[in-house]
This record gives structure tokens, C-alpha cells and sequence, in this order.
């Protein structure tokens, strides 16, 4: 069930209204109906991958309870390597069987070996790259005894899947999300209010600015040999609004139908676009998945408290890693390596860190300095775009081609007002970028002025929405 869609638009008011005036009567019988709507959703996809759901929450219940009982640190690590095993068993198996066949077999052909073996046709559990991480955090951490395991399977079944952030996250920590099953929710108009605001939000960045940007996109990235330079560097241009457009248009979503059932989920974007180096944009873009892999991969390695070479070592793991998370293809390895190389110099000389303030917080324009950093950040993750989206690595490197062409100084074949459209969108993003969300406007003293620019981007939605396409990140 798409968040964009008449189904889910019918399906929230009916969870809102049994949730708050049906089942608020008891937390346990609250959660229990939050499970069941939750793989509702998802059966609405596919019901036969909820078993994948139920033998993952079922393996990490038991796997926690053990780990608080054990106290023998060999049979810990047995319990966590069971954890491991069975969850990162079957992400691979579904994700990445064909990928790494395929590979191997490319690589027998290399040495004049004609090793044949045949593929499956495995069918992508939707999400199953979200809530295996999100479950995944919540056995390491009890193991680690950073948290307690809780011995409520209601509680920690409707953590594993509940639905708003379910598919395409953000990627919850059992120590944020899990105590709020555990403790009675009520309802705050302030902060539903705030939560539609959110679904606003989200609709519009997913069905005016993503799908929009995603019917120009189809078409330059299919038919590129016939575009020039300068068009296709306003497809690239397009497809990095397209994904974050879609990717946080979900997330607003998700945190916005959170709010309105009374949990908070971790923010997963702040104005990235506005980065002024690829440490502040990694701090800024699908911050769930970043820092996971900061906490569970980098630190565990020794972070850049070791050596330069181990330094190296470990900037290129997260990187690859976090590449072929997104997918199974070397395209994704080649962006994640692509990151990795242009992070590798700021980390060496300490400036990973060095920008977690506001860009230019108490000017209204951005200084020269600020805007070219930002610029230049910009262009190194649109260039890297490129490989995300390609269809292999064959077509990333003749879409670059094309695009460093001398018809790069040409007049771009592309819509006008989709790049007014983008243009005025960051604008506002600057302008807002000291606040939580775009349409957190509540500065703006007038309730009518306030509803009448709710309605109007209500209207833009109905209007101006492009093709309806599936999110991105459900691939993933």
C-alpha cells in the first residue's frame, strides 16, 4: 500500500479513529491492533513475505531474553551470531543470491572458465533492508548492554513492523522507538496538527517535485545518446530532486502519520542540498541509515581512532557497504565508492566534522563562500547520482560521457517551470532551514494566511502531481 494512494488515503483515518476512540482503552490491546494494521499494510504487497517479518521479530524476542539471562560471554556471542545469521541469512538470500551468482560466474568467464549455475526468480520483499537493521539494532544493543531487552512480545512485534516507517524507514533504534510501545499514548492536537502538516509536506515533495522530476528523468535516462550535454545534466540535475523529493516526501510521511498515533520518529533528512561538504551532507541525508552504519560498522572497526591505512579501511567498508545496501548492482557499489573517495580527504585532514551549525544561520542571503561550498557538494552528489540511477555501469559511464560534451553550453531541451519549480523549492528550503520542517510556519502570525497556504499546496498537489510512481526506496 503506496502512502500516495485513494487506498492508504481510506486506510489512515480508519486506523486513526479505531486507534484513538475503539482500542484506547488498554496499551496491550492498542498495540495489538497497531500489529494488525501493520501487516495489513504490508499483506496489501504481498501477505506470503510476513512470515520473513514474523521469523525475524520472533528469532530477536527470544535472541534478547537469552542475552539478558546468559551471563557467559561465549554464549552471548553464540546468541548474537544466531541473530546475525538468520536475519542478514535471509536479506541476503533475497537481495543478493542472483547478484553475487552472477558475479561469480562473470568472473570464471575472466579466466577462460565457462561455470554455468542457474538463477532464481526471487521476488524483493519489500522493506526488507529496513526492518532487518531496525531489529538488527536492538540484539546488538542488548548484547552490547546498552539497553534492556523488553519481555513483551506485543511491544516488540508492533516495533518490528509498524507500519508508517515499516518499508522504507526511517530505521528506528530499539532504544527511541520500542519504550514508546510500552507506555500509554495519548492524543495531542498540537502535535497532529504538526503530523498532517508533515503529510502535507510529504505529498507534495513525493507527487509534485518527485513525480514530476521522475517523467523527465524516464525519459532522458532511456534516450540519452539522442540528448545533448546540457540536457543531460539537467537529467542528472532532476533525478537528484527526484530522489529526494521521494525519499523524504516518504519520510515526512511516515513521521507524520507517527505523530498522529503519538510517537516520534528520528528526523532522516535536514536540508541536505544545503551541505557545505560531504561529512555535513552525510549528517544531513537518510540520517537512520548513517549513522547505523557509524555505530554498528565504522566505531566497531576502530572508527579514526587507528591507523591512516585502517582509517582508509574503514571509510571504503561503510561506503561499499552502504552501496550494496541500496542494491544489488555494482552500480550502487561504484556510488558508494564514488562517496568514499571524495569523504576519504576530509576525514584524513579532521573536516568531517567540521560543519554542524546552520548554514549562514543569521544571514537571509548565503555568503560567497557558503554558496560555492554548497555548489560544488551539490554537483559531487548529482555526479554520483548518475551511477544510482543508471541501469548498469556500462550506461552510467556514457551518460557522463554525454554529458561533458561540447553540447554542454547548449540551450537544455527541458520544461522551464520544472526547473523554476526546483529552483524556488530550495529557496524556501534556505529559507526555512532554522526550523523543523518547510511547513512549519507557525512564525506567521495569521491562522488564515497559515490555512491558505495549506490549501494551496493541497491544490498543487491535485494539479500539478505528476504519473503516480512507486517510491524509490521500496526497491531497497
Amino acid at each position: 500500500m503506496l502512502f500516495n494512494t485513494i487506498d492508504f488515503a481510506i486506510f489512515m483515518p480508519i486506523v486513526f479513529l479505531l486507534y484513538w476512540f475503539v482500542f484506547n482503552k488498554s496499551l496491550r490491546v492498542q498495540n495489538l491492533f497497531l500489529i494488525f494494521a501493520s501487516y495489513f499494510f504490508y499483506a496489501c504487497w504481498d501477505w506470503r513475505f510476513l512470515s520473513l517479518i514474523l521469523i525475524s521479530s520472533t528469532v530477536d524476542f527470544i535472541v534478547g531474553k537469552q542475552l539478558l539471562k546468559d551471563k557467559k560471554q561465549q554464549n552471548r556471542k553464540y546468541l548474537l551470531i544466531t541473530s546475525l545469521i538468520v536475519n542478514l541469512g535471509i536479506l541476503g538470500f533475497f537481495k543478493y543470491y542472483n547478484f553475487f551468482l552472477d558475479s561469480f560466474q562473470e568472473v570464471f568467464k575472466l579466466f577462460g572458465s565457462d561455470f554455468q549455475a542457474s538463477t532464481l526468480k526471487i521476488l524483493l520483499p519489500v522493506g526488507i533492508s529496513f526492518y532487518t537493521f531496525q531489529t538488527l539494532s536492538y540484539t546488538i544493543d542488548v548484547y552490547r548492554n546498552k539497553i534492556l531487552p523488553t519481555g513483551n512480545p506485543v511491544s516488540f512485534f508492533a516495533f518490528v513492523s509498524f507500519f508508517p516507517q515499516l518499508v522504507a524507514g526511517p530505521i528506528e533504534r530499539a532504544g527511541n522507538l520500542l519504550p514508546q510501545f510500552e507506555k500509554n499514548r495519548t492524543l495531542d492536537y498540537a502535535n497532529g496538527v504538526n503530523g498532517l502538516r508533515l503529510i502535507l509536506l510529504g505529498l507534495f515533495k513525493k507527487m509534485v517535485i518527485a513525480d514530476n522530476c521522475a517523467k523527465a528523468v524516464n525519459e532522458l535516462f532511456q534516450y540519452y545518446p539522442e540528448q545533448s550535454g546540457s540536457t543531460l545534466f539537467f537529467g542528472a540535475f532532476f533525478f537528484a530532486f527526484q530522489i529526494y523529493g521521494d525519499f523524504s516526501g516518504y519520510t515526512d510521511i511516515a513521521i507524520g502519520c507517527s505523530k498522529l498515533l503519538g510517537f516520534e520518529l528520528m528526523p532522516n533528512f535536514k536540508t541536505p542540498y544545503l551541505s557545505r561538504n560531504l561529512g555535513e551532507f552525510w549528517r544531513r541525508w537518510h540520517i537512520s541509515l548513517s549513522t547505523w552504519f557509524r555505530d554498528y560498522v565504522y566505531i566497531p572497526l576502530g572508527g579514526s581512532r587507528v591507523s591512516k591505512l585502517k582509517i582508509v579501511r574503514n571509510i571504503f567498508v561503510v561506503f561499499l557497504l552502504s552501496g550494496l545496501w541500496h542494491g544489488a548492482n555494482w552500480t550502487f557499489v561504484i556510488w558508494g565508492f564514488i562517496h568514499a573517495l571524495c569523504f576519504l580527504p576530509l576525514i584524513l585532514l579532521g573536516w568531517n566534522s567540521e560543519y554542524k551549525d546552520i548554514p549562514d544561520e543569521n544571514r537571509v542571503l548565503p555568503s560567497f563562500q557558503t554558496f560555492f561550498q554548497i555548489l560544488i557538494t551539490f554537483l559531487i552528489v548529482m555526479f554520483a547520482w548518475v551511477f544510482f540511477r543508471a541501469e548498469n555501469l556500462s550506461h552510467a559511464l556514457q551518460y557522463l560521457n554525454g554529458i561533458f560534451d561540447s553540447s554542454l553550453f547548449t540551450m537544455p531541451q527541458v520544461s522551464r517551470g520544472l526547473i523554476l519549480l526546483l529552483f524556488g523549492f530550495m529557496i524556501l528550503e534556505w529559507l526555512q532551514r532554522r526550523r523543523e520542517h518547510l511547513l512549519d510556519i507557525d512564525f506567521i502570525g495569521s491562522r488564515v494566511v497559515r490555512i491558505t497556504i495549506y490549501y494551496i499546496i493541497a491544490f498543487s498537489i491535485f494539479y500539478f502531481a505528476g504519473n503516480t510512481e512507486p517510491f524509490i526506496y521500496f526497491q531497497f
